[in-house]
């Protein structure tokens, strides 16, 4: 688990002595896999016209746990499981019916024809989008909180309700290419944690068989414990990585109030409390069920691992240091907080506050051994400001290079100054001819 500091905001387990997740402790299996390691994708009619039709050949999980669920023989092979999420900057999720009638190509399905449109769209505008999205399908119920047509997106924390296949081309273009609002609808502003499962039977059986029990235990755990409104869970379409199902996808605040989404693999159901209590309720991270994050590269999510195992005690290299230590990981959050932001923007975080470009970066290096930070190309011509470490390394501090005066001076404030001198001029030889002698 990550370094101990609690959020202000902490949720409460009142202690149940008749309940089995009370002491929350991690799974037997989880103790096991510790000791002994071995696509992306309004409710007008037709939009919704397939409902119930692929039901039948959803697969069944039943009697399949010994070859598809938490007792198959390949389940906690592969440890660890860090750097194994492509890095992205926004998830899209479209509440759309129930995983029982989604087909296994949701998105290129001929009778689901909002998520195909949506898909196609998001595809083809992936060029002109400031942010590297994923789209993701979880369940929708009409007349519930999450209906059919609604889109959350994270991790603005924001809700647009009642999508159709009419509005498509509009929402991509005003919200998602061009960062503003869609106007035909409101944003409703989401609070507390959002759970997002892999329960997509259609497309892989692991998923199908290892979902379900996990959106259960978590619902009966929200209730347990009283977390109803700050806590909620929802079954999801595929997110990749169907051999560490179950998966699990968690969004909400950190201690520093930024919103992050960590991605969890091989998770049971006995390890659901232990992630309501220490990820939800305490910000800490279950490394050992870890996939990865919102905003980190692959090799990132690798780094960011091996550094609370090293604030932890459980790895030690020569030399470093606790303090040294936090400063790398807080370096960390603060490129996984600035990824998700404008290429050009204004931030606050972990104490330095700076307006920065990512092409002018300063830096600062706090102990001996080379260390840069570079702009980096990636896909969709957008700049990613990636670490490289050479070396021993403790810590390294980020100072966004302000402008000067001449740099920053706009052409409105040419005109304005300009304007100033012109009235002033004006006043002056009114004033010398009313001096004058008739």
């Amino acid at each position: 688990m990550s370094s101990s500091r609690e959020r202000e905001d902490s949720l409460t387990f009142p202690t149940n002595p008749s309940s089995s997740s009370s002491p929350i402790t991690v799974s037997d299996h989880l103790d096991g896999y510790l000791q002994d390691p071995t696509s992306h994708i309004g409710s007008a009619a037709g939009s919704y016209s397939n409902e119930g039709l692929l039901a039948a050949e959803t697969a069944s999980p039943s009697n399949s746990d010994a070859e598809f669920g938490f007792s198959r023989p390949d389940f906690r092979q592969q440890s660890p499981i860090s750097g194994t999420v492509q890095f992205y900057e926004r998830h899209i999720f479209l509440c759309y019916k129930s995983p029982s009638v989604w087909p296994p190509r949701i998105e290129a399905a001929e009778f689901d024809r909002l998520p195909r449109l949506l898909s196609a769209a998001v595809l083809a505008r992936k060029t002109d989008m400031i942010k590297e999205t994923c789209l993701t399908i979880c369940e929708g119920h009409d007349g519930t909180e999450t209906s059919n047509g609604d889109v959350l997106i994270f991790p603005d924390m924001i809700r647009y309700r009642r999508l159709t296949h009419f509005d498509v081309d509009t929402f991509v273009e005003e919200v998602l290419v061009k960062n503003g609002e869609w106007l035909p609808g409101t944003p409703e502003k989401l609070q507390g944690s959002f759970v997002f499962v892999c329960s997509h039977g259609s497309r892989d059986r692991r998923c199908g068989v290892c979902g379900p029990p996990l959106v259960s235990r978590f619902k009966e755990e929200i209730v347990m414990h009283g977390l109803q409104g700050r806590v909620s869970v929802s079954p999801c379409s595929h997110i990749g990585g169907h051999k560490y199902a179950g998966n699990v996808i968690i969004f909400g605040s950190n201690i520093n109030g930024e919103v992050t989404g960590h991605w969890y693999g091989y998770v049971t159901p006995d390890d659901v409390p232990t992630l309501l209590e220490w990820h939800i309720g305490k910000g800490e991270i279950i490394d050992a069920l870890w996939r990865g994050q919102m905003g980190l590269s692959e090799e990132e999510q690798k780094k960011f691992q091996e550094l609370r195992r090293l604030a932890n005690g459980e790895i030690t290299v020569e030399g470093s240091t606790k303090e040294a230590i936090q400063r790398q990981m807080d370096e960390m959050n603060t490129i996984a907080c600035q990824s998700q932001d404008e290429l050009v923007s204004c931030c606050q975080g972990n104490g330095i506050a700076c307006c920065h470009d990512p092409q002018k970066l300063d830096i600062v290096d706090t102990d001996e051994g080379a260390v840069k930070l570079t702009p980096e190309k990636k896909k969709g011509g957008k700049k990613l400001i990636s670490m490289i470490n050479s070396g021993k390394r403790a810590g390294v501090r980020k100072v966004c290079a302000k402008p000067t005066w001449f740099e920053s001076w706009e052409r409105e404030d040419t005109y304005a100054a300009l304007a100033v001198v012109c009235a002033a001029a004006s006043i002056a030889v009114a004033y010398s001819c009313y001096k004058q002698p008739s």
